[in-house]
């Protein structure tokens, strides 16, 4: 193991960025990675299939940032990519989020103006000054039929909870639009990496002054790793503590177990993810890996996701329960010296993935007291 001066624990977007921005000052970066691979939950590959798939489920990057944008533009090209998702609800395939069409097809209705769409809204919802849980959050935006047909049971195959057991910040982040727009994101950039997202992260971590160790788990190593100036760690928070504030309730996290399906046609369905909010089937979504890119195969590639209790923890679950457990642990946190808790599960907290760039950039800078990412590499 080479003397590090900086140590970082896993090698997702936080733990990538931050050797990068180290590494470019000289300083010397080891980072300990339990997986046998970089990139975290972005891991791609290509399958038998000759299908560029993704291992944890699709990754869809989008920002309004124009400095996150500007950073990994110099790592990778990018092509655009406005991503859609459907819905199948009683048979037929409607868009999320909601829209004039979501509504006109579940309803038997002609609305074609936003006015119109305005006003069916206010008139179908049940009005919340301040939602305090996620059911009331959805019910204050689309009311309950649609509540009940799209939300209320894909909540709960997605976090075995209901939405009424979540906290609002949740289910309110949920856009619902007053048009026909039926893209995902409305943020100014929305793209792809043309060669994946694994070859964008081994271009931000090659650099001489960065050292990957893959297969090694840090605690299993911990009583050796000295002599650092820093160590970043971006792993489970409670586990970093050995759960002293978890023995009898643990903090929450949520799995999802990949099921991937050979099927012998073109094409499977018509879109690249189609969510199934009903409970008559046990999976959340079908992803469909090759419409990304517009990919060429005599076969395809698709994967069903069912989200779990067991597995490695792919994102905490924010009830006032668990986040009073979590505050617990960030005093802990708060109280050690040279170690920093960044990322989605050191921070108990949900971040979009230019929101995982961003964060580690700033916290870079805010240790180091640079006001622009250091970058010296251009594709």
């Amino acid at each position: 193991m080479m003397r590090a001066d900086i140590v970082i624990i896993g090698a997702g977007i936080s733990g990538a960025v931050l050797a990068q921005q180290y590494a470019e000052i000289g300083k010397k970066v080891l980072i300990i990675e339990k997986r046998n691979h970089i990139a975290g939950n972005c891991y791609d590959y290509v399958d038998e299939n000759g299908i560029l798939v993704s291992k944890y489920g699709a990754h869809l990057f989008h920002t309004n940032d124009e400095q996150v944008w500007d950073y990994v533009n110099r790592y990778s090209n990018w092509y655009n990519w406005e991503h859609k998702v459907v819905a199948k609800v009683d048979g037929a395939l409607l868009p999320i989020p909601v829209n004039i069409t979501t509504v006109n097809k579940i309803f038997g209705l002609n609305i074609s103006s936003e006015a119109d769409m305005k006003k069916w809204l206010d008139d179908n919802r049940e009005p919340y000054l301040n939602p305090t849980n996620g059911e009331e959050a959805v019910l204050n935006k689309v009311g309950a039929v649609l509540y009940e047909k799209m939300f209320r049971h894909y909540t709960k195959k997605q976090w075995d909870k209901y939405p009424e057991e979540l906290d609002a910040s949740v289910l309110d982040r949920i856009p619902v639009r007053t048009n026909y727009d039926d893209r995902y994101f409305s943020d100014t950039y929305q793209a792809l990496p043309a060669g994946g997202y694994t070859q964008l992260f081994e271009a931000i971590l090659d650099h001489p002054n960065i050292e990957v160790q893959l297969e090694t788990d840090f605690f299993d190593i911990k009583d050796g790793v000295t002599g650092y100036e820093k160590l970043f760690y971006t792993g489970p928070i409670d586990r970093f503590f050995e759960f002293k504030h978890s023995l009898e309730d643990k903090l929450e996290y949520r799995s999802i177990n990949f099921v991937s399906e050979t099927v012998d046609a073109e094409y499977f369905q018509e879109n690249s993810v189609v969510n199934y909010p009903g409970n008559e089937v046990g999976f959340t979504r079908i992803i469909e890996y090759k419409h990304f890119g517009n990919q060429k195969s005599a076969r395809t590639t698709i994967v069903k996701e069912y989200t779990t209790d067991e597995g490695d923890p792919y994102y905490p679950v924010p009830n006032a329960r668990n986040q009073h457990i979590y505050e617990k642990y960030k005093v802990d946190a708060e109280a050690l010296a040279d170690v920093y808790f960044v990322g989605r599960l050191a921070n108990y907290k949900y971040f979009n993935m230019d929101q995982a760039f961003k964060n580690a950039l700033e916290l870079f800078s805010a240790l180091e007291s640079t006001s622009e990412p250091i970058i010296q590499k251009a594709v």
